[in-house]
């Protein structure tokens, strides 16, 4: 990849990965507007790498607490509340990894077209809407219980399909559970924790079978995506109690509105 696609598509990826708008809906459009080559496995690797490492590290004692916890909680039988929800972000992730491997080849194969994406950012983006207009948004992580975790994972194994958004899913499910704007977010980007290592371990796998791999690619696309993604994670949990989810939905729906007339127009 040249050194200008590589700092672009980064950029873009690390800044739409943990915002409701969808990262896939964004890489398709230099790719369609501009004419630029796929991105590649490389990249894939990289900015995986960068957005696990950012909500790592910005959530670095939320994460100790919950793996000490988790695992204390086995050896004890004693959970606290970090504890508990430790395994509740584990029960939450299970319904993607196992529609993942069932489906993988089957949503490659058919579900990565421009009209697809089109559809559900545009429909996705209007269940964001709607889910923040009319959900009650009075409950807690606290509030969390193992049903409603069950039912936040079965909506993110809809991010399985390009366009959904994994954030703005599992958002959008947390405020139909009455669930507050932040607590929503932050589950959402708790829950990313596994389900993109599960990503970048498998993707690791694919790209050692090359016979030449980009290191310096890989390496610069891993620094871009994580800087970026630290700081869209740090100030969307700043201002989203403020700003709401309509500035997203509608910002959905001009995306959509846009890769429409691309494939239409």
């Amino acid at each position: 990849m040249e050194f200008f696609h590589i700092v672009i598509l980064a950029l873009i990826q690390g800044l739409t990965e943990f915002l409701p708008i969808s990262s896939s809906a964004h890489l398709i459009l230099p790719k369609e507007v501009l004419g630029w080559p796929d991105q590649g496995l490389a990249f894939d690797v990289a900015v995986h790498f960068g957005s696990l490492t950012a909500v790592i590290i910005y959530f670095r004692s939320e994460v100790w607490a919950l793996l000490r916890d988790g695992l204390g909680g086995l050896v004890n039988n004693r959970f606290t509340d970090d504890g508990r929800l430790a395994w509740l972000i584990v029960l939450a992730t299970i319904p993607a990894g196992l529609i993942g491997l069932a489906f993988k080849g089957f949503i490659e194969t058919h579900l990565r077209s421009a009209a697809v994406i089109a559809a559900t950012t545009i429909g996705f983006g209007l269940l964001l809407w709607w889910a923040d207009v009319f959900g009650r948004r009075k409950e807690s992580l606290a509030d969390l219980n193992w049903k409603k975790a069950l039912m936040i994972g079965l909506a993110q194994a809809l991010a399985l399909i390009p366009g959904t958004s994994r954030s703005g899913i599992t958002m959008t499910a947390g405020l139909m559970l009455g669930m507050k704007r932040e607590d929503a977010a932050r589950f959402s980007f708790l829950m990313s924790i596994p389900v993109i290592a599960l990503s970048a371990m498998l993707l690791t796998f694919d790209l050692l079978s090359l016979d030449a791999v980009p290191w310096g690619d890989i390496l610069l696309g891993t620094v871009l995506s994580g800087i970026s993604a630290y700081l869209c994670i740090h100030f969307f949990l700043q201002f989203i109690s403020r700003i709401g989810m309509a500035p997203f939905a509608i910002y959905r729906l001009l995306l959509g509105a846009a890769l429409i007339w691309m494939i239409w127009g």
